[in-house]
């Protein structure tokens, strides 16, 4: 929701009148009646959240707290909250202005709002802009009330910690890519918090350096630095070498920038590190190293890699059949009602057809599908050097495991995740993907036996088949036979339209990317890899 509003009007506040006047009735009674309780538990209207949201605003921008709080529904916390606020995070000025609601926040009673903000600190005044939500439901009284969590006063705050204005804790950093280039959150805005995460991870491990005055989120109990919000001055930054790229890292972002809730991350195949990281929108939510969703049709490269370890090669036969199953009772649907019997197992990977898949369940016995993810390192957590989400292959049996076989189930992954898939097929071997040299993040990085050469060899001979013939062929035109790709949608309960998933390669450069409610990962999230991919070459 970051971004930058033009400042509106507000509705003054005025405070709520609770009781509807002090007299009483002559019989003495000063009940509630059944109509008043009926109102109190009613649903919120549309006018009723904005006008909560509004007054709350704007009594905050007076700096009226008392006020503000009052239209909350945890008012000593949000008491203490805004005045630390105002107080540690020395900002003498703020005016906070509602923005434009989409249906679904309109459906939530979510509004976004945006802030800016003076903080003056030590003789040092810096404007602050940044945006963030609040939510309206009804209070323990009844009447509509902002709910309050600690992310109303900044998106980057979470219960714990506070806000504070200050020296740093830690000396700024000089960030360069892997050619030394020097890269900052300014010119990257999807590593922004990846960057501020280092800071705090690596500030006081490299030499040189010394703190800037900063905005900065501080955990209340340990005193530590969390995340850098704003910089009054900089300081002298400590140079921490990484494996990202530049250029690439511009293509990603590049790649992503309109589409909402879009990640992308390109790896190097032959060692792991992590190129590029992009996500949209840049202040929203980190998709490429955070997502914890089904991976769809891309995690075929993983079941694929299991039939071929059991004796199936790319010209065994594997009827598609749609409605099929292996025995059990669920009916698995294909794309379009595809049919094909004469089907072998590369024709099911290029077409990408489900029950082809789900009918060689019997060749994976109870642990196969496990046993081979393991290979591609994905039953262990990883130190990539910042937060992740790990890989997460429960395995199961009969349905759970059909289910797994396609991408569906309770599998969790991230376009980091898949973009490692992609590396190991394409080499054979599993490289931890990382940010930073292993030494510096200082724990075990994961280890994995990867897949037999022969079984990477029949992976890229049917991952190249879908660039050429397959469901590939329009995001990867025109890319050379050192290329390869998988589709994937996933269906996710409740929504109206499933994740588009995309994984490729060309060359040592792997990508995947993720577009939630994209539909078809052809057309949603393929172009966003076959632009970083281009960019490498």
């Amino acid at each position: 929701m970051l971004g930058v509003a033009g400042f509106g009007a507000y509705n003054v506040y005025t405070a709520l009148d609770g009781g509807g006047g002090g007299g009483g009735s002559g019989n003495g009674n000063s009940g509630t009646s059944s109509a008043d309780a009926a109102a109190t538990q009613a649903p919120l209207t549309t006018k009723q959240a904005a006008d909560t949201a509004d007054d709350f605003l704007g009594a905050w921008t007076r700096g009226d707290i008392a006020a503000a709080a009052k239209l909350t529904d945890a008012a000593d916390q949000a008491t203490g909250s805004l005045t630390d606020f105002r107080t540690n995070a020395h900002v003498t000025a703020l005016r906070a202005t509602a923005s434009t609601r989409s249906a679904a926040q309109v459906a939530s009673n979510t509004v976004p709002f945006t802030v800016d903000a003076t903080v003056t600190y030590q003789g040092l005044t810096d404007r602050w802009t940044y945006g963030s939500w609040l939510q309206v439901s009804r209070g323990p009284d009844g009447k509509p009330a902002v709910h309050w969590v600690s992310a109303v006063l900044h998106p980057g705050l979470q219960d714990g910690e506070t806000i504070v204005t200050g020296r740093a804790k830690t000396p700024d950093l000089e960030i360069r890519d892997r050619g030394g280039v020097v890269m900052t959150a300014d010119k990257y805005p999807s590593l922004a918090g990846i960057f501020g995460d280092f800071k705090a991870r690596y500030g006081t491990k490299v030499n040189g350096g010394t703190p800037g005055i900063e905005t900065y989120v501080e955990d209340a109990a340990t005193g530590t630095e969390k995340q850098t919000l704003n910089v009054l001055r900089k300081g002298k930054g400590a140079r921490l070498d990484t494996t990202l790229d530049a250029h690439l890292q511009a293509a990603a972002e590049k790649a992503v920038a309109g589409t909402n809730q879009a990640g992308v991350t390109a790896l190097d195949a032959d060692t792991g590190g992590v190129l590029a990281v992009a996500f949209s929108p840049a202040g929203g939510f980190d998709t490429p190293l955070l997502a914890q969703v089904a991976p769809g049709s891309t995690f075929k490269v993983v079941t694929a890699a299991a039939l071929l370890e059991r004796n199936m090669t790319p010209s065994s036969p594997a009827p598609c059949k749609n409605g099929d199953n292996y025995h059990y009772g669920r009916a698995y649907r294909n794309d379009g009602g595809m049919n094909n019997l004469s089907a072998d197992l590369d024709w099911d990977f290029k077409k990408s057809c489900n029950t082809g898949f789900i009918k060689q369940a019997g060749k994976l016995g109870g642990s196969g599908l496990v046993d081979t993810a393991a290979q591609f390192g994905l039953t262990q957590s990883w130190n990539v050097g910042t937060a992740v989400t790990d890989p997460s292959v429960p395995g199961g049996t009969d349905d759970e495991l059909t289910s797994e076989m396609i991408g569906q189930g309770q599998l969790k992954m991230s376009p980091l995740i898949m973009a490692s898939v992609a590396a190991t097929a394409r080499t054979g071997d599993f490289h931890q993907p990382r940010f930073v040299s292993p030494a510096l993040i200082g724990k075990p990085l994961a280890k994995a036996a990867g897949i037999p050469s022969a079984t990477s060899r029949q992976l890229r001979t049917m991952m190249r088949d879908t660039v050429v013939s397959g469901t590939a062929a329009g995001p990867m035109s025109g890319f050379g036979p050192d290329s390869g790709a998988k589709t994937g949608s996933a269906e996710i309960d409740g929504a109206a339209n499933p994740n588009g998933w995309f994984l490729a390669y060309s060359g040592h450069v792997t990508a995947a990317a993720l577009v939630v409610g994209g539909g078809h990962g052809n057309t949603s999230a393929g172009p966003i890899v076959a632009a970083v991919l281009r960019a490498a070459h």
